[in-house]
């Protein structure tokens, strides 16, 4: 399983990379994409909406089952990867590169240290 380094986790396997400044993107894990099978469909926000950390950011339909992605921070959505809507088996074949879900404006960018880091994630997940 990969678990890049560079990113933060969430305990819902969501990960976070850090774009600079308050802006950070956000996908689901590979150990999440393989758990979901073939991915299907995938429902994203609209550009502009404020999220309470934890909050439904995204629905994800697979040959599996229906499963929810949830906003690992608060922030509001300043970009939606536009590439998922017609190919959402990106989610599978690149989950920390082109199948990427959103981006965010975060409240506090500080507090993504509160989140996992690789070592911990992988941990997890093992």
């Amino acid at each position: 399983m990969n678990v890049p380094d560079h990113l933060h986790y969430t305990q819902e396997h969501e990960w976070v990379e850090s774009l600079g400044g308050s802006r950070f993107r956000v996908g689901i894990t590979d150990y999440a994409q393989d758990a979901l099978g073939d991915v299907v469909f995938i429902q994203l926000p609209e550009v502009g909406a404020t999220l309470s950390g934890h909050a439904k950011l995204a629905e994800v339909e697979s040959t599996k089952s229906v499963a929810e992605v949830y906003a690992p921070l608060a922030g509001s959505v300043v970009a939606i990867n536009e590439d998922l809507k017609t190919r959402p088996e990106l989610v599978n074949q690149e989950p920390y590169g082109a199948g990427w879900f959103v981006e965010l404006e975060l409240e506090d960018p500080a507090a993504v240290d509160s989140l996992l880091d690789a070592e911990a994630y992988r941990a997890l997940t093992e």
